[in-house]
């Protein structure tokens, strides 16, 4: 460590004290890399405040010795954004967390940046409420980095992406300025929106310490179906007829058949005598009464053909299995070296895209695990690629013929895992030159040391 770092840790370790900061040997291995496993530094210390006075005074200190900071959630990402290099200064808000208070008249919880997801939705479901942000990671994610990339998930067809979820913020800028706008109301047209500055913006910014999230009448019923189908085409038109069907559409997420194999096998589990070509798993949140809705919709697709067959969850246990599959918690397991890439574009060209990518990368790695999987409803497709000698050259191969078929398409290459360090090449596959250069342009505005989190999205 140069002597300017040694001076900076000390200062660090002056303001914030021992506890808030490792260095040395205390910082482990976990601090090194995101969910994609692709950072291979520790930092050079890891910030860990317990206040939102302790993140602006670290800050600021970081600011003026020029010193960089990675912003750390609770490493889920997939995209490389939280990962650190071996001079950078990790900063984690895990000590900061905890729902503050919810409010039952706005309908709103105000929650410290690294809340777990999971606790987040627990204590709104004990106040009679539904957290609507919903992720395969809830169990470990935080909501400052959800905030942080406008996370997906499973819940975006009814309740929007992160950002529409956010009605406030708190944040604190590069240089230690703090930023307190934890507004609850949902109209506030009083100029610039600041808050989707920072939804978003992958720590490059600023970092949030407080959200105020909307809150959502908990349904009395949730109704959850598997249907097998035999086209993408037929797809199409059930995700058509249930949004005219099904007020309480939660879910309607698509597998395509070597996704659910691998997955059923790993789980020793079998849903269908015949695995079909494409599987859908519907689910309508609402009252009990609503059951009968359900029922006949799917009846109706069964008589008309529109669906080969489907299973409807009479118990929580099964409906449980159903989403073991859909979320595939054990491919990474089994799978080493799993390519998981996120895109996007019109519903109508998703299909294309699966066959036209699945034959490509077939051809060039005639041995790998290829399977697709997806959030339907939002044009999201999630591509899973293991190649048996998985090297970081095989991994931009898949990632250059994916994501060339998705410019081709007019698509976005992430959908809702971010930038960070692994899609940046090709940001420009999404994004014009004039808009990455606005990008630039903020970037500097805020952060002109460039301090926070640098080298990531831009």
């Amino acid at each position: 460590m140069t002597g300017g770092g040694h001076a900076v840790i000390a200062a660090l370790r002056d303001a914030l004290g021992p506890r808030a900061l490792l260095s040395g040997d205390a910082v482990g291995a976990r601090y090194c890399s995101d969910a994609s496993l692709t950072g291979s530094c520790l930092p050079r210390a890891v910030l860990r405040p317990d206040t939102v006075e302790a993140v602006a005074a670290a800050l600021r200190i970081c600011n003026a010795a020029g010193q960089s900071v990675v912003p750390q959630g609770g490493l889920t990402g997939l995209a490389g954004g939280a990962n650190p290099r071996a001079d950078d200064i990790a900063l984690s808000l895990e000590r900061f967390a905890g729902v503050e208070e919810i409010d039952e008249a706005s309908g709103t919880m105000t929650v410290r940046a690294g809340t777990v997801l999971e606790s987040a939705q627990s204590v709104a479901a004990a106040a009679g409420f539904l957290l609507p942000i919903d992720l395969g990671a809830r169990g470990s994610c935080q909501i400052g980095g959800i905030v942080a990339t406008n996370a997906g998930g499973i819940r975006v067809l009814r309740h929007g992406q992160t950002r529409e979820n956010v009605l406030g913020l708190e944040v604190v800028l590069a240089d230690g300025t703090v930023i307190t706008s934890l507004n609850k109301a949902v109209k506030n047209n009083t100029g610039y929106d600041l808050r989707q500055l920072f939804i978003g913006s992958e720590g490059t910014l600023g970092v949030v310490t407080r959200a105020v999230l909307r809150l959502r009448p908990a349904p009395a019923a949730c109704h959850t179906a598997l249907c097998a189908l035999r086209s993408y085409g037929h797809v199409v038109e059930l995700l058509k007829r249930a949004q005219a069907a099904l007020p309480g559409l939660s879910a309607f997420e698509v597998m395509w058949e070597s996704y659910v194999r691998f997955n059923e096998e790993a789980e020793r589990i079998r849903h269908f005598v015949d695995r079909p070509s494409l599987t859908v798993l519907l689910e309508q949140q609402g009252a009990e009464e609503d059951a009968h809705r359900f029922e006949a919709f799917l009846a109706d697709a069964l008589e008309e053909e529109l669906i080969g067959d489907a299973l409807i969850a009479q118990s929580q246990k099964e409906r449980d299995s159903f989403w073991a599959v859909r979320e595939g918690h054990q491919m990474d397991r089994l799978l080493p070296g799993l390519i998981n890439l996120d895109v996007s574009m019109a519903i109508g060209r998703l299909g294309d895209f699966a066959e036209t990518c699945g034959q490509r990368l077939a051809r060039r790695f005639p041995d790998a695990h290829i399977s697709f999987y997806g959030h339907l409803a939002d044009g999201n497709l999630h591509v899973a690629v293991s190649v048996p000698t998985s090297t970081d050259q095989a991994a931009a191969e898949v990632s250059r013929i994916t994501y060339e078929l998705v410019r081709q398409r007019g698509g976005s290459i992430s959908a809702e895992h971010g930038i960070g360090t692994l899609k940046r090449p090709y940001l420009g596959y999404s994004r014009s030159a004039a808009e990455i250069e606005l990008m630039r342009r903020m970037k500097t505005a805020l952060d002109p040391n460039g301090i926070l989190n640098p080298g990531k999205v831009i």
